[in-house]
């Protein structure tokens, strides 16, 4: 067999391309307009939105309109041993759509159809080049939402979500992205069509084949096609912001909120540095001289509402909450929500380089992992800016750097390293939602084990001997 990888690699000669027989065979396949591999697209092909990075350029960027078309693609693969990166919006945080050993990168973003709302039974069917928030508008006249809500809904796509299974601002609640996933197609690694589950609500035929692949990062087959869940919209919401001078107390309401039976839709948290720099890029009233703020809705029915915000408020006033201000409309709601989701792009504003983490511990102990986060920045005299989804223990310590600085990236590197440390003695996980890629692939051992480590290669190796499929992520070789 011919070695791997070198079959397409291009030779750029007075700005010319010698093109090799597999782009040919690609082009015969897709059509010119489909393949692409002028030096603009390949290098916007060659990062996500994950920082401190490697970055590498593609050899070509294919843009398939259907199913049989990847799987043809697919076939292509195989002949020439060449790696393929499946890619949707690229706004992934952990690394996950970098084409590292070079090879095709499929962009799934033509394949952007809902091909049903099945209302009846609480279904969407629908391809995985389409937005997430698509969806939404899409079956809000029937009353229905599909809950994950990850902070790019308007520019994420669902294959890419179930591919993260990302999560959301939503996820305290009702859950993340593969608790509403009930069938999949997927081509295979040797381009074989599989579909696994289906629209039943109760499926506990052989393994649970669904779950596998979400969450799996396109390392273990092509998402060509989703069933995922809808739930009725709640009828009434109340959503309020609590003002702290301490952050210790914010972080003990969040574990008081919880513990006393009260599950929000919603619970976040801004700690001061993330405060700042959101009102400085939006300049929309947030409290600048806050230590952090709780950004707290509660939905369904009413009565059980108006009952829970009740109860919310005086928790939060209970632990020394200087100011509860509670949105009166539609307006001062999605203002709230909208600093929240600005908060990372708020941050990176602010330095060259944000390296953006999702530890995850108990909810219990996010007192501990905050105070941690303290020390951490602390000791490494690095600006970290805290904020995320404190209800469900997924926090997302932001260190704002320049990765032209050496000396501080290595004090970076560390600290995300004391970071993941931390969380998994919490009794916590190295991702709640951006998933692993290539950013912690490095820590999955100390999760897992070497014996877990190893069951998930075996699991990669069985469906994709040849690590064709997004080499270089989660176990795949790099």
């Amino acid at each position: 067999m011919l070695p791997p990888f070198w079959f397409l690699s291009y030779l750029e000669r007075e700005g010319s391309f010698v093109v090799k027989p597999i782009i040919d065979d690609l082009i015969k396949l897709l059509g010119k307009d489909n393949v692409l591999t002028t030096r603009e697209d390949l290098i916007c092909h060659s990062f996500d939105a994950t920082a401190d990075m490697p970055s590498e350029l593609p050899d070509v960027v294919v843009t398939p309109h259907t199913k049989e078309q990847i799987v043809e693609i697919v076939k292509l693969a195989n002949k020439y041993m060449t790696p393929i990166y499946t890619r949707g919006s690229g706004t992934n945080l952990s690394g996950g759509t970098i084409p590292i050993n070079k090879g095709i990168v499929l962009s799934m973003l033509n394949l952007n159809k809902i091909l049903e709302i099945d209302a009846e039974n609480l279904t969407a069917t629908v391809q995985p080049g389409l937005v997430i928030q698509r969806l939404n508008d899409a079956v809000a006249p029937y009353g229905l939402m599909y809950p994950p809500d990850p902070g790019t809904v308007t520019t994420a796509t669902m294959g890419g979500s179930v591919a993260e299974c990302s999560g959301g601002l939503r996820g305290l609640k009702y859950g993340v992205t593969k608790h509403y996933i009930m069938g999949l197609e997927v081509v295979m690694a040797d381009g074989s069509v599989v579909r696994v589950g289906g629209k039943t609500v109760k499926n506990v035929t052989g393994y649970d084949l669904t779950k596998l692949f979400v969450g799996s990062e396109g390392t273990l087959g092509i998402i060509t096609e989703i069933t995922a869940k809808l739930i009725p919209a709640p009828e009434y919401r109340k959503t309020m912001m609590a003002v702290f001078s301490d952050l210790d107390k914010a972080a003990n309401t969040i574990r008081d909120i919880i513990g006393n039976k009260v599950i929000p839709a919603t619970l976040e948290i801004l700690d001061n540095v993330t405060i700042r720099t959101v009102e400085n890029f939006m300049k929309i009233g947030l409290p600048v001289q806050a230590e952090a703020i709780l950004l707290i809705e509660v939905d369904g029915i009413k009565e059980v509402v108006l009952k829970e915000a009740e109860i919310v408020e005086e928790i939060c006033k209970k632990n020394g909450a200087d100011e509860i201000k509670v949105a009166q409309t539609d307006a001062e709601r999605d203002g709230l929500w909208t600093a929240r989701r600005a908060a990372l792009p708020a941050l990176a504003q602010v330095k060259p380089t944000t390296v953006l983490e999702d530890a995850t511990v108990p909810r219990s102990k996010i007192p501990d992992m905050i105070k941690a986060l303290r020390e951490i920045a602390k000791k490494y005299n690095l600006t970290i800016g805290t904020f995320g989804h404190a209800g469900d223990g997924n926090l997302h310590p932001t260190i704002l750097t320049n990765a032209e600085d050496k000396e501080e990236m290595e004090r970076v590197h560390k600290a995300v390293d004391e970071i993941f440390e931390v969380a998994l003695k919490l009794g916590g996980t190295l991702s709640g939602e951006h998933g692993i890629g290539m950013a912690k692939a490095k820590y999955l051992e100390w999760e897992f084990g070497k014996a877990g480590l190893e069951v998930m290669r075996k699991i990669k190796e069985a469906l994709d001997p040849n690590y064709l499929l997004n080499p270089g992520k989660i176990v795949g070789r790099g």
